[in-house]
């Protein structure tokens, strides 16, 4: 765990958990392509013994990027959702989760048609409402699971506020920092107990590999976390790992380019008359902004909005453009558009999406780090595509 009087985030994310090879100098960590582990003498070995426990690649990516959140500690999965598979296999059967009602889709289907089935409870509640926190803490629960921002509403929950109140009721906290990354938000510093990750986003940065973190600063939990990984076995490869540590080393300045761009067509869009409403937390008319410019250092790369006109003029846009590719996922370096209610939240109830407030007609950008001249273009033929 870096000290924050040590290394700027920079300079953690090209060194931290990093030396170069012994063997050969490599500055690289290189890829530690093996399944097992030779030994000396039965249980005489260098401390690796099956590469699903433990590999080099695995644990310099874990070191980066527990130094990048100010974690103790670190373990990686093979995707986000085993990541957070992994948290609730920790919590166990009877265990009640207090959730926010605006989360990525297959968070809730993970919930829903996995662990409650397995014996878990869950309750759904709109995080930016401190009452509706404590409402919903009335009833024991065991861990208060948080976006922040959301997907995709990208609403604002106050972290620290809820942190102590949740502790105050004997509940943990969990928040998914997916859509900030650590550049942007430090969970832990503001009172959270588990950050989970879904590494393919933004701190990989290349929609290139698929992977998760979870990180905490409590070694039982850690301890027990790991464990869990070994034996259930959603564990990243070598070349996933190695993927993942070299997005990490150009996450600082990726992410200020993506949130420049972001910034620019957000100004843009604000005035467009064929944008109908804006969801993006760097605006001042955003509900969650004061908070946001509280507890994120910049307001991050992503943009949800709704047009003028149909459901079915906001799907020919999602169709209509030619930088923004139409697909799913975020945070690489490529910008991506795509329509929610079909795509990446279908597995959410119509009638539970719209009482979140996500309409069927919302669009999420992922802003890339191309130039922004060629994006907004890209926007504007768009619109003369489905408008005319």
């Amino acid at each position: 765990m870096a000290e924050r009087n040590g290394p700027g985030f920079g300079t953690r994310a090209i060194h931290a958990g990093q030396e170069p090879d012994p063997t050969t100098g490599a500055i690289m960590t290189p890829i530690y392509q093996t399944s097992t582990y030779v030994q000396a003498a039965p249980a005489d070995h260098k401390g690796y013994v099956y590469a699903r426990g433990d590999n080099r690649t695995r644990e310099a990516v874990e070191g980066c990027l527990a130094a990048l959140e100010g974690a103790a500690f670190c373990t990686c999965t093979s995707s986000g959702l085993g990541a957070e598979s992994v948290v609730l296999s920790d919590l166990g059967a009877g265990a009640r989760v207090v959730a926010g009602n605006d989360l990525y889709g297959g968070t809730y289907r993970l919930f829903e048609r996995v662990f409650r089935r397995l014996g878990l409870d869950f309750q759904y509640v709109d995080t930016t409402d401190l009452g509706q926190v404590e409402d919903a803490l009335k009833t024991k629960a065991d861990l208060v699971w948080l976006e922040s921002p959301t997907n995709p509403l990208l609403r604002i929950t106050d972290i620290k506020a809820v942190s102590e109140l949740a502790h105050s009721r004997g509940a943990a906290v969990l928040v998914d920092n997916t859509f900030a990354s650590p550049y942007l938000q430090q969970p832990l510093d503001l009172g959270a107990d588990i950050i989970v990750h879904s590494t393919t986003k933004y701190l990989g940065g290349h929609s290139d590999v698929i992977g998760g973190a979870v990180l905490c600063n409590d070694p039982e939990r850690a301890d027990r976390l790991r464990k869990l990984v070994g034996w259930t076995g959603p564990v990243p490869g070598p070349v996933d790992s190695f993927l993942l540590l070299r997005g990490l080393k150009t996450l600082h300045v990726r992410m200020d380019r993506h949130c420049d761009n972001a910034e620019m067509l957000v100004k843009w869009l604000s005035e467009h008359p064929r944008v109908d409403k804006i969801y993006f937390p760097g605006l001042p008319s955003h509900p969650g902004h004061e908070i946001a410019q509280r507890q994120m250092s910049r307001s991050g790369g992503m943009i949800s909005l709704e047009l003028t006109g149909t459901v079915e003029d906001g799907k020919r846009f999602c169709s209509s453009t030619e930088i923004f590719a139409l697909a799913e996922s975020l945070g690489g370096v490529e910008s991506l558009i795509e329509h929610p209610p079909s795509m990446t939240h279908a597995s959410v109830p119509p009638e539970e999406r719209r009482k979140a407030g996500l309409a069927d007609g919302l669009i999420r950008l992922s802003v890339g780090i191309e130039d922004v001249d060629d994006l907004r273009n890209d926007l504007e033929q768009a619109f003369q595509r489905t408008f005319g």
